[in-house]
């Protein structure tokens, strides 16, 4: 296979560090030791399709303290046992332990794309315009226990869709298409702090629609964040789909991070903007980065992020290649999230281990549909497969002391009929 691999003992010492480095701040990833469960918590609730939405999908999730929030596109929200029904509109709060559905239910007329947790409020970002009536085009912040609009925040900003939302050095961040595509906002009062002004620039083709930040991941110590999307420059220097930047005390700069390769396409012409999501380990060591895409062009296996899933080091300004890259042989990948014990992907693939094969299983390839988990030092796919409805491909995962949360848009896990929100608990 073309693969690059670290050398047993650096990678042995990788591993353990990432095993055992304490996650950094209160938010921030959170480490475990042990692969999740194959078998998924039964009390989980069911997000339904109805007569308003026929395609629902969970596309974020987010905890405070024993709750779960989950926002997305949706409408109907049921027990896990289906004998009680609630309106729920894109966004939905349940106890993690339980699973019972709460009291709060804020009216958000559109698809919730980010949730972002802080004491007693949530900030919420999508392509909505009103929460609860109010005018809030793409970002509000609202009570946690209520669910009502927190008037005080109020940002100002051209319209787009808010597509990413992190707390990060006192500030919150906020990605998407809107003009600014990547800025900082006081997270009391919602005025830009001017902290974050770096502009980005450029499309990588003229089909891959507006320039934006679609994700980015902040490290663990609120020191670095790599931001992916549909852009070729930052801040006037180039940076073609994805660039690091230091989260300094007064100002965010561009890092000197970058990775050539992503300036090539991959080989479907169609899907030009193809990095899909990112994550850093929790001990801040690396990141890894997933994609859509089909395919690597001729001679790009082993450094094309294309339909794989990549790591790169902390420390490499310059890589010519990733740490490692593991490939599903034509199938995007959508969501990826770290836990130091495993890296784990979801989309709609039907195999890991597959950089020979093109929309077939090539040689090596181990069935993974749906979602998979990848050995964060060896690159290869775990034995952990739970399988799960492919569909278009679930959008985020969270990590918790517990287990994995996994919210998509398909109907089954572990061969159990889980509509779009998952648990797998720790062992």
């Amino acid at each position: 296979m073309h693969r690059r691999f670290l050398s047993a003992v650096t990678s042995a010492l990788l591993l353990a560090a990432a095993l055992l480095a304490p996650s950094g701040a209160s938010a921030g990833p959170v480490g475990q030791t042990a692969v999740v469960s194959e078998n998924p918590a039964n009390f989980t609730p069911r997000v339904l399709a109805d007569s308003s939405v026929s395609q629902p999908t969970v596309v974020a999730l987010a905890e405070r303290k024993n709750t779960i929030f989950a926002g997305g596109r949706f409408r109907s929200v049921a027990s896990a046992d289906g004998s009680s029904h609630y309106t729920r509109n894109n966004l939905v709060g349940f106890s993690s332990t339980t699973g019972a559905v709460l009291p709060f239910a804020p009216n958000v007329d559109g698809t919730v794309w980010a949730i972002e947790s802080r004491g007693k409020a949530l900030y919420i970002g999508g392509n909505f315009t009103h929460v609860n009536g109010i005018a809030r085009p793409g970002l509000a912040k609202i009570n946690a226990i209520s669910g009502k609009v927190i008037t005080t925040f109020a940002p100002t900003f051209s319209p787009g869709t808010i597509t990413e939302v992190r707390m990060a050095r006192g500030r919150l961040i906020v990605g998407g298409t809107y003009h600014g595509r990547l800025r900082a906002f006081d997270p009391k009062t919602g005025r830009d702090t001017g902290y974050l002004r770096l502009a980005v620039q450029g499309s990588v083709a003229g089909n891959a629609g507006q320039t934006d930040v679609y994700r980015f991941a902040v490290s663990p110590n609120k020191r670095r964040l790599v931001a992916i999307g549909n852009f070729t420059s930052v801040g006037g220097a180039e940076r073609w789909r994805a660039a690091m930047l230091n989260l300094g005390k007064n100002r965010a700069k561009l890092n000197a991070w970058s990775y050539a390769p992503l300036k090539r396409p991959c080989a479907a012409a169609s899907l030009p903007n193809y990095l899909k999501d990112v994550d850093f380990a929790p001990n801040g060591s690396y990141f890894v980065i997933v994609a859509t895409g089909f395919v690597p062009q001729s001679g790009g296996v082993g450094t094309d992020v294309c339909d794989a899933a990549a790591r790169f080091d902390m420390g490499v300004p310059n890589p010519a290649a990733p740490t490692w890259i593991n490939y599903t042989g034509g199938d995007t990948l959508h969501s990826v999230a770290i836990s130091g014990a495993a890296v784990y992907v979801q989309g709609h693939q039907r195999w890991l281990n597959n950089p020979n094969g093109a929309d077939y299983a090539g040689p090596g390839a181990v069935d993974r549909p749906g979602i998979g988990a990848i050995n964060p030092s060896t690159g290869l796919a775990l034995a952990w497969n739970p399988g799960k409805t492919r569909g278009v491909g679930g959008k985020d995962m969270l990590l918790t002391a517990s287990g994995l949360w996994v919210g998509s848009d398909g109907e089954y896990f572990g061969g159990e009929y889980h509509p779009r929100i998952a648990f797998a608990p720790l062992p």
